[in-house]
């Protein structure tokens, strides 16, 4: 099964939808199922992981709605605040369904930078792991130091590392994030999704070349067994198609790799991760 574990869909009628912006005018409207299937058949994407792009419970409710009509997409990565009171009757609820696979809290935008390390949002964190149920982590390389501090205190947390933490490689930003990237790595049971990369790099003058060390670096770090492709479709396209996504990382990874890793990269772990039915 070959599984793009990383993309969205929005409607921007929707009422709790407020980004994409009209500022961004190559993503700034609706992008649904149908959009996408002629890229999935063109690269024999079999299945689909459709992340939240809003922080508002009713997101759930939107995309379980695609789910009942579209059998590509295997499974939701939805949004409940994990600093509410109700969280435990949110996410018992949701966790429910079949096809709601994890959750994502947008860390990247909340302006408390430890916020995921609040009492009360730990409190849901210790849930998570009851229930062995994953999270993705959406995060700047600021955040990496708070994400390995609660690593140390839940080391059994499945967690993905979303868009591997985005460094900025326009400015090619490395020492640091490389360094950070690689303790986060020594977590069993975190991934790390090779995703989300061409929009840190300069939209309109991007190289296959420039993601290749960030790339080799998180396989290095992660290995073969603990990462995942995602498109990040559609918001590649401020700065690429689906097929240069894909390029991208067969050219600087997976045309190296040999049939059973790639099978782990572009399908295998994300099944596992997410425990796909």
């Amino acid at each position: 099964m070959k599984i793009d574990a990383h993309q969205h869909y929005w409607k921007l009628e929707n009422q709790h939808t407020d980004w994409p912006t009209s500022d961004l005018a190559a993503i700034y409207r609706n992008f649904l199922p149908e959009d996408l299937e002629t890229h999935l058949m063109q690269h024999q994407v079999d299945k689909t992981i459709v992340v939240q792009a809003s922080p508002d419970l009713r997101e759930n409710e939107f995309l379980l709605e695609l789910v009942e009509h579209h059998d590509s997409i295997g499974g939701v990565v939805g949004w409940i605040d994990m600093s509410s009171e109700q969280f435990p009757e949110h996410f018992s609820k949701l966790k429910s369904h079949p096809k709601f696979v994890g959750i994502r809290p947008m860390l990247q935008s909340i302006e408390d930078d430890r916020w995921i390390v609040r009492p009360d949002v730990k409190k849901n964190i210790h849930l998570l792991i009851a229930n062995d149920f994953p999270i993705d982590i959406l995060i700047f390389p600021k955040h990496l130091p708070v994400i390995l501090e609660l690593l140390e205190e839940f080391p059994t947390l499945r967690a993905a590392i979303d868009h591997c933490a985005k460094p900025n490689i326009k400015e090619q930003q490395w020492d640091k994030w490389a360094e950070e990237i690689k303790k986060i790595a020594k977590f069993e049971t975190v991934m790390c999704k090779i995703s989300g990369l061409v929009t840190e790099a300069d939209h309109q003058s991007w190289v296959l070349d420039d993601f290749k060390p960030y790339i080799q670096h998180v396989f290095n770090c992660f290995g073969s067994n603990r990462i995942m492709f995602g498109s990040d479709w559609p918001v590649c396209l401020l700065a690429a198609s689906y097929d240069e996504i894909m390029e991208v990382v067969v050219e600087n990874l997976a045309k190296g790799l040999s049939s059973a890793e790639k099978e782990c990269l572009f399908g295998e772990n994300a099944k596992k991760f997410y425990k796909l039915q």
